[in-house]
């Protein structure tokens, strides 16, 4: 169901460069299917734990991992 949703998944932006940045680091179509499953699956439980809706991110604002990284 999760590699499905992925699968799917793939018509967001956000989705569509993490699949392109796992697939230029080396991983086959499937595995990198799998994951953008897995980190779906993070979010969901991130949600769950939260009890927060999912928001899209804003655009202009810097992202957090992004901000750590430096």
């Amino acid at each position: 169901m999760l590699f499905l949703s992925a699968f799917a998944a793939l018509h967001d932006p956000d989705s569509r460069t993490y699949n392109d940045r796992t697939r230029a680091e080396g991983k086959k179509r499937n595995a990198a299917l799998i994951c953008l499953a897995r980190r779906r699956c993070d979010v969901l439980y991130a949600m769950l734990k939260t009890k927060q809706p999912y928001r899209i991110p804003d655009p202009v604002a810097p992202r957090a991992s992004a901000r750590t990284r430096s």
